[in-house]
């Protein structure tokens, strides 16, 4: 399937119905009185976060969503119907925003989340509502009222623990092919990966993360160079940026510590709080350097770096050093939750007595 990450459309909620004129009229009722019903309220348009979407690719070439209007009223004390919601299904991590202002009205983050993106008018009232001991006739009503219209952007965002970044042909995806369930496309050309993939790790039973591999970065990403611009917000959500860089390149004009800095630099002028995330420095295709010249080239390159963080040797095609490197993530992003939680309140009835010390 297309991987769409946004797009375009126009919902209209549906207009309520008008309210009726209408009396009663049987035999031997000479005056039987008004006996308009009041129109229907008109259909919503809902919008449900769906767990089982990855894309946007069915709003793209379908714009305009309208529900239906409710049913007129009628004689005889009759309402009309309400006319019937329609309800629109986007991944779970979906921003809707107005399509004219670019304010964000909804941020779509928990699965089978349900908001109401347009609401239906309100029925008009029919002759009846206006019946009084003075206007024992009346012949007024009120029409329905309109139903809400908004153009909205879609922009879907991934939701990742684990975000992967790097310079194309760096081994991202040859990465998150070893460590989770993704299978994205891997060549030994550049700009292989074309839209994001995301991948659940498996660390033991019941311990996982989601990481998320979008196209590599080059030098101007951030003013629209290269494919990975477009996807960078999806690295916004993440907790942990892993930083994948070639160690061995082919071709031995090219400098690793250069293309490092200047993936880091695209990040702080794209946005400086993606940049200002935890990001670990992973050195790969370790298998392309010989052993005895191993521990050598990655200190080299971490001085000459001059990085601070947490440094992991690994080759994804081998997978040698993964299982050290999924292990450190998975703790990390424990100690992370465990940071951001509330601290537990404690109940009143167990509370100590007369302060830290106790009673007395």
């Amino acid at each position: 399937m297309k991987f769409v990450d946004e797009a375009f459309i126009d919902v209209a909620a549906g207009d309520g119905g008008n309210g009726c004129v209408s009396f009663r009229h049987e035999k031997y009722k000479e005056f039987g009185g008004p006996n308009g019903g009041d129109g229907g309220r008109g259909g919503h348009v809902y919008a449900v976060a769906d767990s089982s979407l990855n894309t946007l690719v069915d709003y793209r070439y379908s714009r305009r969503h309208e529900a239906q209007r409710g049913e007129h009223g009628m004689g005889s004390d009759m309402f009309g119907a309400a006319g019937s919601d329609i309800t629109l299904k986007f991944p779970v991590g979906t921003i809707i925003c107005d399509a004219e202002t670019g304010e964000v009205l909804h941020e779509l983050l928990v699965p089978g989340e349900a908001i109401i993106l347009a609401k239906g008018g309100d029925g008009g009232f029919g002759n009846m509502r206006f019946k009084s001991s003075i206007n024992r006739a009346p012949r007024q009503k009120t029409p329905g009222w309109p139903g809400e219209r908004k153009s909205l952007k879609l922009e879907l965002k991934v939701l990742a623990d684990v975000g992967l970044l790097g310079m194309p042909n760096a081994g991202k995806s040859t990465l998150i092919a070893a460590i989770s369930n993704a299978r994205p496309k891997i060549a030994d050309y550049p700009f292989t990966t074309l839209h994001p993939n995301l991948g659940v790790v498996r660390v033991g039973p019941e311990q996982s993360f989601v990481v998320a591999d979008v196209p590599g970065l080059i030098e101007g990403a951030a003013e629209g160079a290269g494919l990975g611009h477009q996807f960078l917000r999806h690295l916004q959500r993440t907790r942990l940026l892993l930083h994948l860089v070639d160690i061995a390149p082919f071709d031995e004009a090219v400098d690793p510590v250069a293309q490092a800095r200047a993936i880091v630099a695209e990040l702080k002028k794209y946005d400086p709080a993606l940049h200002a995330k935890p990001r670990w420095l992973v050195l790969n295709k370790l298998d392309m350097v010989p052993v005895a010249e191993r521990e050598a080239r990655v200190k080299d390159f971490v001085r000459r770096l001059r990085y601070k963080g947490p440094v992991f040797s690994i080759s994804a095609l081998t997978r040698e050093g993964c299982e050290e490197l999924i292990k450190s993530v998975y703790q990390h992003l424990q100690a992370q939750h465990r940071s951001e939680q509330p601290p537990a309140e404690i109940d009143p009835r167990f509370a100590p007595v007369g302060g830290e010390g106790g009673s007395e």
